[in-house]
């Protein structure tokens, strides 16, 4: 079911709706085994060439706590998403584990699903057993996706790469809840219509020829296979847009 909306307000409802309603789930579920390792740097942040594109917001989200993920990357679409991490040895392992952002595409040895920064796998540790951790290099993990939350509004990046007037591209910064991102559109108003934009890499979507003038544009939220819904972002880029800045949506995260 495609929930299509003209109100940026009900999309908001939509989108906080079903933030609600995945706190609910997740709290109820198992954890998934996996693998986790880590990468080295020289603060403990990530790294501003991470895959999905975010450049320096993707070293820092999240104090750092970050990763990247080798299959549930799945081709940009899990750019963005948090998931809750524990690790398996109880001597060293806290309960709670990290919370950590994917912002790039790795895949470690062993199969480990998660290349964490070392802020991230420090935290799974309990108190003054860090060390411990590192020492393992690969280790047994079970993991979560869950709702991401940050006290900021969801911003509109134009990425670096876009050249106004002739070629834009696009990301989200700050994207709540724990749904996918699937597709972004264009209004024309010459033609009354969506144009498409092409996801680029990532989480970065572009079009060339932008419309003229202040531009709305929308995104494909895809909570499951059977439900997702757009929120339209209404003149959301101003007639002289420029590359490397970011435009707040005005919706709260």
């Amino acid at each position: 079911m495609e929930c299509n909306m003209g109100s940026s307000i009900l999309c908001k409802s939509c989108l906080f709706s079903s933030i609600l309603l995945l706190l609910v789930a997740e709290s109820h579920s198992q954890g998934i085994v996996s693998r986790a390792t880590y990468y080295k740097s020289s603060d403990g942040f990530g790294t501003p060439t991470g895959a999905c594109g975010y450049g320096e917001y993707g070293r820092k989200i999240n104090g750092g706590r970050v990763t990247g993920v080798s299959k549930l990357y799945r081709n940009g679409a899990g750019c963005g998403a948090c998931y809750q991490v524990k690790c398996k040895v109880p001597l060293y392992c806290s309960e709670d584990g990290t919370t950590v952002v994917v912002t790039d595409h790795g895949e470690g040895a062993h199969i480990a699903d998660f290349v964490l920064s070392q802020n991230a796998f420090a935290e799974m540790a309990l108190p003054d057993m860090a060390s411990k951790l590192f020492s393992y290099g690969v280790i047994g993990v079970e993991y979560n996706r869950i709702p991401c939350l940050y006290d900021a509004d969801l911003l509109l990046k134009v990425h670096e790469t876009s050249k106004y007037p002739a070629y834009l591209a696009v990301l989200l910064l700050f994207l709540p809840g724990a749904d996918d991102i699937t597709a972004f559109q264009v209004w024309q108003e010459e033609s009354n219509e969506w144009k498409p934009m092409h996801r680029a890499y990532g989480a970065v979507y572009d079009t060339t020829n932008p419309p003229l003038g202040a531009l709305t544009l929308r995104f494909l939220v895809t909570v499951s296979a059977d439900y997702n819904y757009w929120v339209q972002l209404d003149n959301v880029l101003p007639t002289d847009w420029e590359a490397g800045l970011t435009y707040n949506t005005g919706i709260s995260s």
